[in-house]
């Protein structure tokens, strides 16, 4: 009672929670929540502000595009593809990064020379120009774009799960095991993950926000998902040309994505605290 109690009581937690879970919500229920098909074209209703203002029309409560396409149906697909995305990348980038970090931080000596080399070196390109070279390279996709966001993000669980596990070992658990003659992949596996564990959730959380951001630069410039599938970057791009006559064909995207990735950071930090033993023997949970 008192550990449901402690994750309720901290408010970014309840609140990130939330919202990220009403994202999700949204992109699985796309097809029945959307009032339109995202493509549908009413060309009677094009540049139609929101029904709140002066000219809008219930017929499509937040408007439309340029090409008459329903802007509510669209943020509902759009969320799907972020969703998508971002489970997807970040399930992906934590595995890799995960097997990385667990097997530097306990082997040590070369193989973490090795690995830490090859983080170092993977850090020396900025994340968003690796990630257009890589789709550059692999081609425009849903799977491409996922594709790119693991093997640019990995690093960022390795480098982080990497020093929790060093700390881990040194635990006289972990020495015992070692002792008694357990498999190396035994102790890693029944020893060491389960305390990196609340880490590994607390950078899964934050990598979907992450995610969701570069999926959304991705398809802003034209080199994420196809231009058939709707997403918030693409939906941007679309608006920026006529941002002055319908503000809020640019404003709605853009709010969605601020939203998200907020909800995740929030979710994220909340989680930190909730299930970091130290924050909770600090008193601050």
């Amino acid at each position: 009672m008192m550990r449901i109690w402690s994750w309720l009581s901290d408010p970014g937690l309840v609140i990130g929670g939330a919202i990220a879970g009403l994202v999700l919500a949204c992109a699985v229920c796309a097809p029945w929540l959307a009032p339109y098909h995202p493509n549908d074209q009413d060309l009677l209703y094009i540049l139609a502000p929101p029904v709140w203002a002066p000219d809008g029309a219930a017929e499509h409560l937040l408007g439309t595009d340029s090409l008459g396409r329903d802007t509510l149906s669209r943020l509902i697909y759009g969320a799907r593809t972020a969703m998508e995305v971002a489970v997807a990348a970040s399930f992906g980038a934590m595995a890799l990064g995960a097997v990385l970090a667990h097997l530097a931080g306990y082997f040590g000596g070369r193989v973490d020379w090795l690995i830490s080399r090859l983080v170092e070196i993977w850090l020396s390109f900025p994340p968003v120009v690796l990630s257009m070279l890589l789709i550059i390279g692999l081609g425009v996709g849903t799977d491409k774009v996922i594709l790119a966001i693991v093997l640019v993000d990995w690093t960022r669980f390795c480098r982080v799960l990497r020093s929790e596990v060093q700390v881990v070992r040194g635990q006289d658990y972990v020495s015992f095991a070692r002792l008694v003659g357990f498999a190396h992949m035994r102790v890693i596996v029944r020893e060491i993950f389960p305390a990196t564990l609340p880490m590994l959730i607390t950078l899964f959380s934050l990598q979907m926000g992450i995610s969701v951001v570069v999926e959304a630069i991705l398809s802003f410039v034209a080199m994420g998902v196809p231009a058939d599938v709707p997403a918030w970057g693409q939906m941007i791009a679309d608006a920026r040309i006529n941002m002055f006559d319908a503000p809020w064909g640019l404003a709605l995207p853009i709010l969605a994505i601020f939203v998200t990735v907020l909800s995740f950071n929030l979710f994220g930090d909340g989680l930190r605290r909730v299930l970091d033993p130290r924050h909770r023997a600090n008193g601050h949970v």
